[in-house]
């Protein structure tokens, strides 16, 4: 498991998936926010790519996200579009409802940091973002990253045109805390 100040970054279980499915996926508008397209039902059981792990999958790592005191799972935290190539990486994270506004975030990226810069030896990290997600914004600028631009009216999220905004960190920009 890596560790952060906060939180663990582990494998899935089996256990997670009814409740990231319940907390996370089944709420539709976080749920459109978050994902990129229009929100959908999980049935349940189903081999859903967000919650059952291929780890024969190259470009994507999904971890569960733990609390350290306790173990009690708060979220979701994923690498994807990870290219060995141009050694390039973007950042997911999800909390559940319960888990917000603790600065598990913050902790949450932090952790994906150390784990895309000293385990996966990349040069850059990426995350997109909708505008008005501040705690994101938060957590990624608290870590180093740097607002390279907003893609207007790029995200059709419930009904309405959103702005994203691109957030990106150079290795030899990232200042390492040794947290994990």
């Amino acid at each position: 498991m890596l560790t952060g100040d906060k939180v663990g970054l582990r494998a899935r279980h089996e256990d997670d998936i009814p409740i990231l499915r319940t907390e996370l996926y089944d709420d539709v508008v976080n749920s459109a926010r978050a994902e990129g397209g229009p929100w959908r039902p999980i049935t349940p059981g189903s081999k859903d790519p967000r919650l059952v792990v291929d780890d024969t999958e190259q470009g994507i790592v999904r971890f569960s996200v733990v609390e350290l005191e306790g173990g009690t799972l708060v979220g979701s935290a994923t690498l994807w579009g990870i290219d060995t190539h141009n050694r390039t990486a973007h950042i997911g994270l999800g909390l559940l409802p319960s888990a917000r506004g603790k600065g598990y975030g913050t902790d949450v990226v932090a952790v994906l940091c150390h784990y895309g810069f000293v385990v996966r030896s990349l040069q850059r990290l990426q995350i997109e973002t909708l505008s008005d997600n501040a705690a994101m914004l938060r957590s990624a600028e608290r870590n180093g990253f740097v607002r390279e631009g907003v893609l207007r009216s790029s995200a059709w999220v419930m009904g309405e045109f959103l702005d994203e905004v691109l957030l990106g960190l150079l290795v030899q920009e990232w200042k390492r805390d040794s947290k994990v």
